[in-house]
């Protein structure tokens, strides 16, 4: 093979392509779900910390 028809076949591989679609996918899902928890945890943090407000008053 010739350095011209490596290029091409290179060139033509789409294998690598969709590996990269699918890692840029997996990322972006991991960032949503990163920031849905980080969200969901002070919100529910505050819930908890206010519930225990009510139930042991403060002295």
């Amino acid at each position: 093979m010739t350095v011209v028809t490596c290029l091409r076949a290179f060139t033509r591989d789409e294998t690598a392509q969709d590996l990269l679609e699918y890692a840029l996918l997996v990322t972006l899902i991991a960032l949503v779900v990163v920031g849905a928890l980080t969200v969901t945890g002070t919100n529910v943090s505050a819930v908890f910390t206010d519930i225990a407000n009510k139930i042991i008053p403060a002295a």
